[in-house]
């Protein structure tokens, strides 16, 4: 198994005010979850895929702990 030092990120979907009481939560490499949580909240919350969302879905990225 490789290791690597590469610091994963957690995008919690409890962060976004949603009516639907998602508890989904991604952890993976930056682009990872960005590209993940994007594809999730277009497909399941019914966003647009904008650079607006995409930034907003990369400023509540936190650090794995």
């Amino acid at each position: 198994m490789k290791k690597t030092n590469t610091k994963r990120k957690v995008a919690d979907c409890r962060l976004f005010p949603s009516e639907s009481g998602c508890s989904l939560t991604i952890t993976g490499t930056e682009e990872e979850v960005l590209k993940v949580a994007v594809r999730h909240a277009v497909e399941e919350h019914g966003h647009e895929d904008t650079s607006e969302l995409r930034e907003q879905i990369r400023g509540l990225l936190a650090d794995e702990k």
